[in-house]
């Protein structure tokens, strides 16, 4: 038997699609020709190197023969080392050590294992390594009716989670090969689900949060109804502690949910080893020096996932949001519009999921205490109109709610009143998010086609909106967000309606627009 052929998967973006691997041996040559086509990056190059000494030292041998591996379709470049183990197991078959197991069925043709998908990085030992991607290559051998799945064990659990797939977790080489030649004696990994409670006790609470009634009110108001916010303040008054509590009050991940931003991090290679699904809300604060590719994804060849798809399902907190620089903000557009980022290459255009809630915090000026009654402010008018413009308009018109955070007062910071807790703040967003769920949108998300439907305003309500928007000078943007916000406070109050009261606040969460940027 010369040539044979295993199957396995390239992820692009977080979807995986299937490679075959085909494997040629002709003898003329010798072990040193060794030839890798199908668009194949230098991981996947130098895999030959890695495989050879996987199989010699596994006892399998090398034949003294030309070896050339396509991986096809030939017009798709191919990344990574997670094809060492299709490429070795290829090999194998065509040497006669793996022939076709058992279990294929009868219209497979002779040389193939088309009933197994194989992924896996190989060490000179003949050792797995886990990979990244395994749970989007899991979705891709259900999609294309493969029924069995090989991995290395430390990716067993995170593939197991995919229904319709039996998964088989390896540590070797050698136990790759013992399993295809005797299935029998071996049994899928069982799926574990997590549990998706609301209950953390690890997490940090807001109980701990002395004062600042409003902010807490407005990032309650935020958790209810998907909304980004704008925390502005001098330094020490709460803001970063105040968004580390956030996450805590959003409802648990659902499971399509958990599968998403589980199929990110494992894309960015950040899944713990031995995790199947992540069960908690990201919480990403990337630091001000983040560069574009960074925060919106990219980098060279294929494009990885950026710190706004990280946050997927979860928060994204940007502190000291004036000193990132402008251009990587001005990036933030369109994934806070679209919740996507759209990363156009050469050869390929992907899309990342990036529907994230966004919690910025920043001072009101370079030295944090314009507007501070115990501090004085040393920064000039134009030193702080600097300042604020590193934030334009069109990213602040996004930003749903603006809150000012001053400091807080002795008084509050040495009282026994601990306030309200994280758990009963999730609460009423549970009940305030279970109202949305039967409209089909949560608040931020309600389409503009629809929005006169769902804030439908009674005359005083259409007094105060109006009011608010010719002394303020709000965009029409703008205006559609205080709408959704007052129909986040209005279900938070258990009101069929959205009245002049609901309307009232929302706008004072837009005051910063006229305060600072005016």
């Amino acid at each position: 038997m010369a040539l044979f052929r295993t199957r396995s998967a390239a992820v692009f973006g977080i979807e995986a699609h299937l490679i075959d691997v085909e494997v040629d041996m002709y003898p003329g040559g010798s072990a040193r020709d060794f030839i890798t086509v199908g668009m194949p990056d230098t991981a996947v190059r130098e895999s030959r190197e890695r495989i050879k000494s996987a199989l010699l030292n596994s006892g399998f041998g090398y034949p003294n023969k030309s070896v050339t591996i396509n991986l096809a379709p030939a017009n798709v470049r191919k990344e990574g080392a997670g094809f060492d183990l299709p490429m070795a197991l290829g090999i194998l078959g065509a040497m006669g050590t793996v022939g076709r197991p058992p279990g294929n069925s009868p219209g497979n043709p002779p040389g193939s294992m088309d009933e197994y998908m194989l992924v896996g990085e190989l060490s000179l030992d003949g050792t797995l390594r886990p990979v990244r991607g395994v749970l989007s290559i899991a979705v891709c051998a259900r999609r294309q009716g493969i029924p069995n799945l090989l991995v290395p064990a430390d990716n067993a659990a995170e593939a197991a989670v995919t229904e319709g797939v039996r998964v088989f977790g390896m540590r070797h080489l050698s136990e790759v090969v013992a399993y295809l030649n005797q299935p029998d004696r071996f049994q899928p990994t069982p799926s574990s689900p997590p549990s998706f409670t609301s209950s953390d006790e690890s997490l940090p609470d807001f109980r701990d949060v002395r004062g600042q009634t409003t902010a807490k009110r407005a990032l309650e108001v935020a958790a209810a109804g998907g909304h980004n916010v704008l925390m502005i303040g001098p330094p020490g008054s709460g803001k970063t502690m105040l968004a580390k509590r956030f996450a805590g009050i959003l409802p648990p991940l659902t499971f399509q949910e958990s599968i998403e931003t589980t199929q990110i991090h494992s894309v960015a290679g950040l899944l713990p080893r031995g995790v199947g699904l992540l069960a908690r809300r990201p919480f990403r604060a990337p630091h001000h020096t983040v560069s574009d590719a960074g925060l919106i994804g990219g980098g060279s060849g294929t494009p990885r996932p950026g710190e706004v798809s990280l946050a997927h399902n979860g928060v994204l907190f940007l502190d000291e949001l004036p000193e990132f620089p402008r251009n990587v903000l001005e990036m933030l557009r369109q994934p806070i519009e679209d919740s996507s980022v759209t990363l156009a290459r050469t050869n390929m255009t992907l899309s990342f999921p990036a529907d994230f809630i966004l919690i910025a915090a920043m001072n009101p000026c370079p030295c944090g205490y314009f507007s501070d009654t115990t501090r004085e402010c040393r920064c000039t008018g134009a030193i702080i109109q600097r300042y604020l413009s590193k934030v334009s308009g069109p990213l602040l018109d996004r930003i749903d709610l603006h809150v000012e955070v001053p400091a807080v007062a002795y008084k509050e910071l040495r009282g026994k009143d601990h306030g309200t807790t994280s758990a009963d703040m999730r609460v009423r967003v549970e009940a305030a998010r279970a109202i949305q769920q039967r409209r089909g949108f949560y608040n931020a998300r309600i389409p503009a086609r629809l929005l006169r439907n769902f804030c439908a305003l009674d005359e005083a309500g259409e007094r105060t909106l109006e009011m608010a928007v010719r002394r303020m000078g709000l965009s029409a943007r703008a205006h559609d967000r205080i709408l959704k916000a007052a129909r986040t406070i209005a279900d938070l109050d258990n009101s069929e309606s959205v009245t002049a009261k609901h309307l009232a606040e929302a706008v004072q969460y837009r005051s910063l627009d006229r305060s600072y940027w005016s």
